[in-house]
């Protein structure tokens, strides 16, 4: 048999059994169905002789249970052994819906690799490598199609095959590097979400856990599309329906050619759905609109911000431009100079700058915008025959009021000054 005990068993969580070796807090046991850590899956939590279990690692393949306290019983002894049956289940059903999730990427995703996997304890991660763009269009499409598997109680599952002929069937998810607890001398365990119209078993083959527990699948005989097939060692439910309900929280490129997809499922993916919902009916009455117009009106929104946002970009620019043309050149350094303040603008140093570098050699030699909301910046346009370069200009207000900047001999900024615009301009006026 390839993987562990637990991912044959996953229902079994009593057990009796014989303590084979114990090493401080560490314990082996003659047999185990406590899952070890592996592929993504944390380690079961339970107790052992009515003592906490704090770990459980798997160590040249065998178990090794980390007590919390020191035990009371010896090598030799029997003991009763309990699997936190809440968070057994949490992490079958957890794992399960990756599967679930991946069958969904088969469906819409080009070139799909598995990447890795893992179970928190509020959410879970898959990581694709697919080279199609996961959009929030697509994420919404992921999440509808796993949710449809979970509906359609689809049965689950697994089976032990020699890993020659697991490699010659297709649409296996087959990856050694992430799912190594799979395989075992030459062997390796397929986990399979079978098609929908088995309605929760078909014709497949069932055995009885040897401690007298429930039924559990282990074959099915293909009669139908199955909604995904992968090397997996963890453990798993019998039905889809099992897995509750799926919310995709959001997704992130962790790596080159990689796309992670983080979603939860039970109660966390109950409360992320009331407060999605809760914002969606928010915005309904805010905008008064149907909630189905809601993406269109908020679109519509957008546009008008950003139109409104860029004729007041070029209102601002006609304004600072006629400011610049309507004043009064002073002189120094045998140079025309022209200086303008925008502090009461929005202006930023790149308008500032072109807006400078268009007036330098019409309305004045050297010309100095100064704006800011914050803090204070300075832009500084010469004309390209000036013998006075734009850089210096700024070195000379950086050494009078602080900050940094630089540039070139016709275009340079600043900022960062300890100053208002006004004292900045006065600094440099006669």
């Amino acid at each position: 048999m390839s993987g562990q005990r637990a991912a044959a068993e996953p229902y079994a969580t009593r057990f009796e059994t014989e303590v084979t070796a114990i090493d401080g807090r560490r314990v082996r046991l003659d047999t185990s169905y406590f899952y070890g850590e592996s592929g993504g899956q944390p380690a079961d939590r339970g107790t052992i002789g009515g003592i906490a279990v704090d770990d459980v690692r798997l160590e040249d393949g065998e178990h090794i249970h980390v007590l919390a306290d020191d035990p009371s019983f010896r090598s030799g002894q029997r003991v009763l052994c309990s699997i936190d049956w809440t968070f057994r289940m949490y992490c079958m059903r957890a794992h399960t819906a990756s599967h679930a999730l991946y069958g969904a990427g088969r469906r819409v995703l080009e070139d799909l690799g598995y990447g890795g996997f893992d179970i928190g304890e509020e959410k879970i991660r898959v990581d694709l490598e697919t080279s199609s763009e996961i959009d929030d269009e697509t994420l919404l499409e992921l999440e509808s199609l796993v949710n449809r598997a979970v509906w359609e109680s689809r049965p689950v599952s697994w089976e032990d095959a020699p890993v020659a002929n697991a490699r010659e069937r297709d649409r296996i998810a087959f990856n050694e590097a992430t799912e190594d607890g799979a395989f075992q001398q030459g062997r390796v365990r397929i986990v399979t979400i079978g098609g929908a119209d088995e309605n929760g078993g078909g014709s497949g083959t069932r055995a009885r856990a040897p401690s007298g527990g429930p039924t559990v699948t282990t074959s099915t005989d293909g009669s139908a599309e199955p909604w995904d097939v992968a090397a997996c060692g963890g453990t798993h439910v019998r039905n889809t329906r099992e897995i509750g309900p799926v919310t995709v929280l959001d997704r992130s490129n962790p790596g080159e050619g990689l796309t992670r997809i983080e979603f939860s499922v039970g109660p966390d993916a109950i409360d992320r759905r009331r407060v999605e919902k809760a914002a969606a009916l928010t915005a309904r009455r805010t905008l008064g609109v149907p909630l189905s117009d809601v993406g269109d009106e908020l679109a519509r929104l957008r546009d008008e911000r950003e139109a409104a946002t860029e004729r007041a970009r070029s209102l601002e620019r006609e304004l600072v431009e006629t400011k610049l043309e309507g004043s009064e050149p002073f002189e120094r350094d045998e140079l025309e100079w022209v200086t303008t303040t925008v502090a009461e603008m929005e202006m930023d140093t790149n308008d500032a700058g072109e807006l400078a570098r268009e007036a330098a050699g019409e309305v004045a030699d050297v010309v100095v915008i100064v704006g800011g909301t914050d803090t204070a910046y300075a832009v500084v346009a010469t004309d390209a025959t000036s013998s006075r370069s734009a850089e210096a200009v700024v070195a000379e207000v950086t050494d009078a009021f602080g900050g940094g900047g630089g540039g070139s001999a016709t275009l340079a900024q600043a900022g960062g000054f300890d100053a208002t615009p006004a004292e900045i301009t006065a600094e440099l006026e006669p």
